[in-house]
């Protein structure tokens, strides 16, 4: 048996270096070979499996030893799958910053070290972007632009952007697909549904497909950059009147599937308060338009820009008249909301902000919830039950409100992946997009403010009311809609004036006078 085994070692040994050995004389990127990214794929999720299975055979459940070694088998898991992201690249890659962007809804060692992801993203040779742009505008760089920045501005997983200066001296973002993402991505996520169900049979309560399915259902329209372009323009022309939102315009002449040419925009990443210091900008400004445009998004158009990670909202004080703009790049991922779904989450929003319990449980239940309304609830607002039951826009958030959070996020996984699985697809991606704006009012340090309410309360009683106008004919309904949607309106108004009052010098003067006019005490 062992002289058998050695010679099969040896034959083995002798193969993958003759392969090896060719492989090499060939020039041929290992990385490119399926066969090694899903070995590389399947050796990871096998060691983090078995971590998971042996840890805590000797140790008893809910005691502080099991949470401490569970906490410790998250974290060298966390690394084991950032390591397999960042060598298999492209989607994997993709995948892993989704996964990064779920503050509220996996454990906090998964989501703090897969963030790192925005900054690992592979880049492409020179030689590779002039292959692209070769094959696909049909002309050398020199042809198309004066000039052309071969340092990138910024690498993504599935592309990465250049300065550049057209003949007639604009300058441009020459944003230029990864050329191998195309043949690995679909390949990839077969990978990656294998493996997930295979986990899943091992450990039924990990169900994880609806990251699969997502994955595989958007891949595809974000590698095409023609369709980035035209949300690009929708979405500029969508949100005009807001004169502090700006889209790059698309230069269509010079874009194709993989490359996409637009107005080079220049800016800090949203979540550099240094950068806002030096130039003036108010945060709480900047955390205002955020929830203006998001709400607007969501609760009215129902087209929402599905990934507002910091490098993609930029910030910058428009030179001409010094107002504070935001700048939105990244088109690629938009979620189209169905109108029942949004009427239906507009209710909820309002029922959340009012502390209406069976309003929480009656939209919760018809966006999929079921029984599992009070986490919905929690996880959609990233608060405690408690201050849902209390109202959310009564109840200021505490540090230690979102450690509690955090730590549920762990404790409750089984049933927080249960619950991913019951919502509608349309719910993840909003999810997604709940965390990350989560996560830049927390560095800028205006998740306390109340703006991100009012501007909710506004969307979603514009929404609801439009609605309720387009089912009826009758122009006494008409008329008693649009009072009754004045005066809610209004009454959004005076409380965020009450608001602006109460944390304003000049407003606190107005009220302690007030205070002693007669019949006011």
């Amino acid at each position: 048996m062992a002289g058998r085994l050695l010679k099969v070692s040896t034959v083995a040994a002798a193969v993958f270096a003759s392969s090896g050995f060719y492989l090499h004389n060939k020039h041929v990127d290992l990385n490119d070979i399926s066969l090694i990214r899903f070995g590389r794929a399947a050796a990871t999720t096998a060691v983090i499996s078995y971590d998971y299975i042996t840890t805590f055979r000797n140790v008893s459940y809910g005691t502080e030893e099991y949470w401490d070694l569970k906490s410790k088998v998250h974290r060298r898991s966390a690394e084991r799958l950032r390591d397999l992201c960042c060598a298999n690249r492209g989607t994997f890659i993709k995948v892993g910053q989704h996964l990064g962007a779920l503050d509220y809804l996996l454990p906090q060692e998964y989501t703090s070290t897969l963030k790192v992801l925005h900054s690992r993203a592979p880049q492409s040779t020179m030689d590779e972007i002039q292959q692209v742009i070769r094959e696909d505008l049909g002309k050398e760089i020199h042809e198309l632009f004066s000039s052309f920045d071969e340092n990138p501005q910024g690498a993504a997983s599935l592309a990465q952007v250049h300065k550049a200066v057209l003949q007639d001296g604009r300058t441009v973002a020459v944003k230029v697909q990864h050329p191998k993402v195309q043949t690995q991505s679909s390949k990839d996520i077969i990978v990656m549904e294998f493996l997930v169900q295979a986990v899943h049979w091992l450990f039924p309560d990990f169900a994880f497909m609806w990251l699969v399915e997502e994955a595989k259902k958007n891949m595809p329209l974000e590698l095409d950059f023609l369709n980035e372009g035209r949300n690009a323009e929708k979405v500029a022309g969508m949100l005009k009147h807001f004169d502090f939102l700006k889209v790059p315009k698309i230069y269509w002449d010079l874009s194709t599937k993989r490359i996409l040419t637009m107005d080079f925009a220049e800016g800090g990443q949203v979540n550099d308060r240094e950068y806002m210091r030096r130039n003036g900008i108010d945060v709480n400004e900047i955390s205002q338009h955020l929830g203006k445009m998001y709400s607007e998004m969501i609760f009215v158009n129902g087209f929402v820009h599905c990934d507002p990670h910091p490098g993609n909202v930029l910030v910058r004080k428009c030179p001409r008249s010094n107002k504070t703009e935001i700048v939105l790049l990244d088109h690629g991922l938009y979620q189209v909301l169905k109108e029942d779904f949004r009427l239906d989450y507009c209710r909820l929003w309002q029922a959340l902000m009012k502390a209406d319990m069976k309003g929480i449980e009656r939209y919760s239940r018809r966006l999929g919830a079921g029984d599992l309304y009070p986490l919905f609830a929690c996880v959609l607002t990233a608060r405690s039950w408690k201050s849902v039951s209390e109202g959310i826009s009564q109840t200021p958030v505490t540090t230690s409100e979102d450690v509690e959070i955090r730590t549920n996020a762990a404790q409750y996984l089984p049933q927080i992946s249960d619950l991913l699985n019951r919502v509608p697809r349309q719910m993840l991606l909003l999810l997604k997009t709940n965390d990350l704006l989560r996560g830049i009012e927390t560095i800028l340090q205006t998740r306390a403010s109340s703006s991100s309410f009012i501007s909710m309360s506004r969307c979603c009683t514009r929404a609801v009311a439009s609605h309720r106008r387009s089912k009826t004919r009758s122009w006494s309904k008409r008329l008693q809609i649009f009072l009754s949607e004045a005066i809610t309106l209004g009454q959004i108004s005076l409380y965020e004036m009450f608001l602006w009052m109460k944390s304003s010098t000049l407003g606190c003067w107005v009220l302690a006078l007030v205070s002693f006019l007669p019949g006011t005490s």
